[in-house]
């Protein structure tokens, strides 16, 4: 399973069919850390749910409009009748997410938990966030209070921006020579501290030893402007209508520009895996040579 270098991470497909297309059993092209990109491939909004793009629809409280499970929306605001067809929205997205990782990986199918998915209707640009929250940097996916566990974290992206923006990215190194760069700088957690989080419910499950590791390297790589600006790294414009699938637990990306995205993440275990060798979990045990888990 060949790492794709920084310039080649992009893998382009042809399909323009959620469920039906000609590209299938492409495992081995996310484990090894490309970005599956469909240019073909729009989740179409129907001319009334075009309105729903304008940021007003927020409840301002957060950046997203979600949707857990089949009916609890979150982030947005309006009458009855209108979160209603919000919640439509977001369902068939996350309907034809299902379609389509079940079509092209068929080693997940009924593997793949799905969790949130959600409508990003706000600019990338402009955005006040600390640094540790500033998603311009390039960085891979590890959240404070929601440790993975090892989990991974698959990820279906579209850009539906109504007036030809596209969604730039940039994505980094591979994960073993990001992992390996910041390594020497990790340190062990406190002793019972994983306890203590979660008793005080700043996190949801337990945090390991591998989550711990994740952390570290996210908040490594965002607090290093040279390496920000100097590591090996290339630009990715996805234009309106693009979806793109990617282990975003393992491959470095940063978001610098665009508006109006849909997204939907699915959670798979490593064992589950064409190639478990190849998650961040055993990527890190090997480097540091102990279980994580």
């Amino acid at each position: 399973m060949s790492t794709p270098q920084p310039g080649d991470a992009l893998r382009t497909l042809p399909d323009s069919n959620w469920e039906r297309g000609p590209s299938s059993h492409a495992e081995h092209l996310v484990e090894a850390g490309h970005v599956l990109q469909f240019p073909n491939l729009p989740f179409a909004l129907e001319k009334d749910e075009q309105r729903f793009l304008d940021p007003s629809w927020s409840d301002g409280r957060s950046k997203n409009i979600s949707l857990r499970g089949a009916t609890e929306l979150r982030g947005a605001q309006g009458g009855k009748d209108d979160l209603a067809a919000l919640q439509a929205i977001i369902r068939r997205f996350a309907a034809n997410a299902q379609a389509l990782v079940d079509r092209m990986f068929p080693q997940y199918r009924g593997k793949l938990r799905a969790g949130n998915a959600s409508l990003r209707p706000f600019a990338v640009e402009g955005r006040e966030s600390s640094w540790r929250k500033d998603d311009t940097r390039l960085h891979v996916d590890a959240f404070p209070s929601n440790p993975t566990q090892g989990v991974r974290l698959l990820r279906v992206f579209t850009n539906l921006n109504p007036v030809g923006r596209p969604r730039i990215w940039r994505v980094g190194e591979p994960f073993a020579d990001f992992a390996n760069r910041f390594s020497p700088r990790l340190h062990r957690p406190l002793p019972a501290s994983s306890f203590l989080l979660h008793a005080l419910h700043i996190t949801k499950s337990r945090r390991t030893p591998y989550d711990h590791a994740m952390l570290q390297l996210h908040d490594l790589a965002k607090a290093d402007l040279e390496f920000q600006s100097a590591s090996p790294q290339q630009e990715v414009a996805f234009a309106p209508g693009t979806t793109w699938v990617v282990f975003s637990d393992q491959v470095l990306h940063a978001v610098m520009a665009g508006q109006h995205m849909m997204e939907q993440t699915f959670y798979l275990r490593p064992t589950d895996q064409l190639a478990p060798e190849t998650s961040p979990l055993r990527v890190l045990e090997s480097l540091l040579h102990k279980t994580l888990v």
